[in-house]
């Protein structure tokens, strides 16, 4: 793989295997992540934190199903992107085994674009959000529009990741 740098940010990034030395065998280390709960859509979903290039460059890469199947008592799983200031770079799917929704949140946490992402899809910047955004979060697939969230809706942002800090 030849390593490009390029604004593209998420589950993959165009230079995440290069820089991070991820490869098929090298499963993700979710268990060694910092979590957050949050509600969205009336649910309640424990997410994995990447606010830091090492974790937002692997992302999601490599979970299984299974690893994103909810907890015993009904919480879902995802990821949340954190960044310290607002960004307008792209996410692709480059070693994502499943497909995923995004939303791409602002600061004041209205979702400025969501997307079903296929799994694999190595496109980069076919999944551009559409204004800038500080968050983004990485749930199971179709499960944004089963919740009745889409673009403009307001999620509540918990305290504790607006003051995390890369």
């Amino acid at each position: 793989m030849t390593a490009r740098l390029a604004p593209i940010r998420g589950a993959a990034l165009v230079v995440g295997m290069a820089v991070t030395g991820c490869g098929p065998s090298e499963p993700n280390r979710l268990a060694e992540l910092p979590k957050v709960r949050m509600t969205i859509g009336g649910r309640p979903f424990e997410l994995w934190v990447a606010d830091r290039w090492d974790t937002q460059s692997k992302g999601l890469m490599f979970v299984t199903a299974a690893e994103m199947a909810p907890l015993p008592d009904g919480t879902e799983r995802g990821m949340i992107f954190i960044f310290d200031r607002s960004v307008r770079d792209s996410f692709w799917m480059k070693n994502t085994v499943i497909p995923l929704d995004i939303a791409y949140i602002d600061s004041k946490g209205k979702i400025v674009t969501t997307y079903t992402m296929a799994p694999l899809d190595s496109r980069s910047g076919h999944y551009r959000p559409d204004a800038p955004y500080r968050f983004a979060i990485e749930i199971n697939a179709n499960r944004l529009t089963e919740l009745g969230i889409g673009k403009g809706a307001v999620l509540e942002i918990p305290p504790s990741v607006l003051k995390r800090t890369r």
